[in-house]
């Protein structure tokens, strides 16, 4: 345990580390935000009677989501982190297997997957805390405006954290993230069915 404090705190020190490690974060809680909104509508829609239910289908996205966004990082960052090790070997003649680069490499990519796969977990299930209290609190249909409105919410949260970090308005950062959820909670309410 005591290795892994000083390294994780050499990588969260770094700037190309956390970037990389937010984008993962960030695109895969938009991914479970969307996924969630458009499960919520269509569930509501398609008269499924209670909230337990609705929570149900979506933890089977959760764990959809999150087992893709952990794996495909992984396997990502494996190979990606491996090509580079194998440059650097090249450039310095020399073998890297158990080195501070090799560990670090490692520990970014655990680092990347955890984030990754943190993203849509979040994402889908802040939308989804409103049918914990349907039938007692809030009827599905009010779940359901409830769950969408969080849902944007946390989109907009996003786009105003992206916006700040990158210098632009983060008012209009929040209202083009948040738009994107309303865009998926009407189509689906138009779809047929």
């Amino acid at each position: 345990m005591r290795s892994i404090r000083p390294l994780l705190r050499r990588l969260l020190g770094r700037e190309d580390i956390l970037a990389i490690s937010r984008r993962y974060f960030i695109s895969n809680r938009f991914d479970g935000t969307l996924t969630s909104i458009g499960i919520i509508v269509g569930a509501v829609l398609s008269g499924i009677p209670d909230g337990l239910t609705v929570i149900k289908i979506g933890l089977g996205a959760v764990v959809g989501l999150g087992t893709s966004a952990v794996w495909s990082v992984w396997e990502i960052e494996r190979a990606e982190t491996r090509a580079e090790i194998r440059r650097i070997e090249r450039a310095m003649l020399t073998n890297l297997d158990d080195t501070r680069i090799h560990r670090e490499q490692s520990g970014a990519r655990l680092l990347h997957a955890t984030m990754s796969g943190l993203g849509p977990l979040i994402g889908i299930l802040i939308p989804l805390a409103p049918f914990v209290v349907e039938g007692t609190i809030f009827t599905m249909r009010e779940a359901a405006v409830v769950a969408v409105a969080l849902g944007i919410g946390v989109l907009g949260v996003f786009g105003a954290y992206m916006g700040s970090i990158s210098g632009q308005r983060w008012y209009v950062a929040a209202a083009r993230m948040g738009l994107a959820g309303l865009v998926v909670a009407v189509v689906n309410f138009f779809l047929p069915g």
